[in-house]
């Protein structure tokens, strides 16, 4: 009888746990790390996954439908937002970035960390995802344009005395708090307003990335 209500109450804080977290995989807000980018390039590749629609006939015919903005945030390891892009991302399209190419080229800071945090946060572009432009939405994203649809992978480099080696995970779909959001991006805002152009990381490039070999 004790094993009994050790494995219910067990079952009940499970369902529990997940009634109040139930993260998808194609999440709107995901996370991932670069580690030991004075090695060698981070690649992030991120597609759509058809989440909100899609063309009919694909994309090449009638209207779009399905767009999403993957608003793109990186932090040095001292939480300082040091760069924020946005990406459009078609349903079943793939786009990539380097860290060290897009993301840490041209820091708010000046300083190049040779690690960061990415976040990305995914909303609609435009009305049903019919929009095919992304400007400035990382500033503008909030918790009612925020949606699903968001898959993506990054490599990273390890490093083992003199060897290294690289590997590449998904990101990490997690919880978007309100607070969190509105802080990710107002400092986007705040670095396009007053930045004189620093803090603005490049777009993404069509195709995906894999690692070079070390």
């Amino acid at each position: 009888m004790h094993l009994r209500n050790v494995i219910l109450a067990a079952l009940a804080l499970s369902v529990a746990a997940f009634a109040q977290n139930p993260i998808a995989a194609d999440s709107p807000f995901q996370v991932r790390y670069a580690a030991n980018l004075n090695l060698g390039e981070s690649w992030i590749n991120i597609s759509n996954t058809g989440a909100n629609g899609a063309a009919l006939m694909g994309p090449g015919f009638g209207t779009a439908a399905g767009n999403i903005c993957v608003n793109v945030y990186a932090f040095s390891p001292d939480e300082q937002e040091i760069s924020c892009c946005s990406c459009l991302v078609t349903p079943n399209g793939l786009v990539s970035l380097g860290v060290v190419r897009d993301l840490t080229s041209n820091t708010l800071t000046g300083v190049i960390p040779t690690s960061v945090v990415v976040k990305l946060v995914a909303t609609l572009a435009g009305t049903g995802g019919s929009g095919t432009s992304c400007t400035n939405s990382a500033a503008t994203a909030t918790t009612g344009t925020i949606v699903p649809g968001l898959v993506a992978w990054m490599t990273t480099v390890h490093a083992n005395g003199t060897a290294t080696a690289v590997t590449e995970t998904a990101f990490t779909p997690a919880t978007l708090s309100a607070g969190e959001l509105a802080s990710i991006a107002g400092r986007c805002a705040a670095d396009i307003g007053n930045g004189s152009g620093f803090g603005i990381c490049r777009s993404c490039r069509a195709g995906g990335m894999g690692a070079a070999a070390m």
